[in-house]
C-alpha cells in the first residue's frame, strides 16, 4: 500500500479525515518527508498489522538508500543539536 505525501500544515488541518482514512500517509515539510501516519482503526489486530506493514516499509527504504540503524540515531541526533541551536538563537 503506498502512502499518500501531504505537506504537515495540511495533515494537521486534516487530521480528522486522515484518521478516519485507511490509507497511510507520509507526512512532509519542505518537500522532505518527515514522518509517517498509520491509521489503525483501533483494534488491536489492524495496530499490529500496521506496525508490521510500517516496520517492512522502514526496512525497504532504509535497504534502498543503504542505511542501518546506527545512521539514522546519529542523523536524528544532529539534527536535535541543530535544532536546539537555532532555539537558542530566537
Amino acid at each position: 500500500m503506498e502512502a499518500t505525501k501531504v505537506g504537515i500544515r495540511e495533515f494537521r488541518s486534516d487530521l480528522a479525515e486522515f484518521i478516519a482514512s485507511s490509507t497511510p500517509v507520509a507526512v512532509t515539510r519542505h518537500g522532505q518527508t518527515v514522518g509517517y501516519f498509520i491509521p489503525t482503526r483501533g483494534q488491536v489486530v489492524a495496530d499490529l498489522a500496521s506496525l508490521q506493514q510500517a516496520s517492512k516499509t522502514l526496512d525497504q527504504l532504509m535497504a534502498k538508500h543503504a542505511v542501518n540503524e546506527d545512521d539514522v540515531v546519529a542523523e536524528f541526533k544532529v539534527a536535535r543539536k541543530k535544532q536546539a541551536v537555532k532555539n537558542k538563537r530566537t
